[in-house]
């Protein structure tokens, strides 16, 4: 597999890991956000047919639209300058996937009376000037990083609220957004140009709190493996 390793496309990803990790909070300024988690999930949700429609749900239907608003025409670039065929393939699928999800999202919308914005947000907007300023392989790599960036940081999102949702028609919107991210992730990846170490250390520089788990294995030792999950087996104690 090929490898590509750009010294100053880590310090481009934190940046903007650090930058699209604050906005992890709600897109719009909820009047619940105070007080206990309880009390601002009870005041931030309001009752529809297919089940309360929280705050957070509402905040995740308005990243999906956001996301297609600055995506989808990054996609359509990519195929016009098809700097080379993965670039160009990268390109149809976030095509192919925003135009599925945005009419997912506007249904969804119209269903739960919510209204969605029409552009892309500040950033975003930044994000597509960038690309568009852009030439040769600096072109491929802020294509291929800003987006695998921006899907990474969306795809915990979904699962948060796949997990969480009481709305049947959110549930299901997380259901759809889940298979084109992981695509595009995918697709992103398969460039050549995503730099995994940047993404995990902006990652790391935006975690509030150390993983726990065994200690690493030592450095040339072999472990016993594992024995297989028995169906039908009763855990001893």
């Amino acid at each position: 597999m090929r490898r590509i390793v750009f010294s100053s496309t880590g310090l481009v990803l934190l940046a903007l890991i650090a930058t699209v990790a604050a906005l992890s909070y709600p897109v719009w300024s909820y009047a619940d956000r105070s007080g206990t988690g309880l009390a601002n999930l009870n005041s931030g949700t309001v009752p529809t047919r297919w089940g309360p429609l929280s705050a957070a749900d509402r905040d995740f239907i308005t990243r999906v639209r956001l996301a297609g608003l600055w995506e989808l025409p990054a996609g359509q670039q990519a195929m016009e300058r098809a700097p080379t065929e993965a670039v160009k393939t990268a390109g149809e699928h976030l095509v192919q996937g925003h135009t599925f999800l945005d009419a997912r999202v506007r249904e969804v919308a119209a269903q739960l009376g919510m209204e969605l914005p029409s552009q892309p947000n500040a950033l975003q907007q930044g994000w597509l000037r960038t690309l568009t300023a852009d030439t040769g392989t600096a072109y491929e790599r802020d294509f291929a990083n800003f987006l695998r960036s921006a899907h990474g940081q969306v795809f915990a999102l979904i699962a948060q609220i796949r997990a969480n949702t009481r709305n049947s028609v959110v549930r299901s919107l997380a259901d759809d957004t889940n298979t084109t991210v992981l695509d595009h992730m995918k697709i992103l990846e398969a460039t050549g140009f995503v730099d995994f170490d940047g993404l995990a250390r902006g990652a790391a520089a935006s975690a509030t709190a150390s993983p726990t788990g065994p200690p690493p294995p030592a450095p040339g030792a072999t472990p016993p493996s594992a024995a297989p999950v028995q169906p039908g087996g009763s855990y001893q104690p």
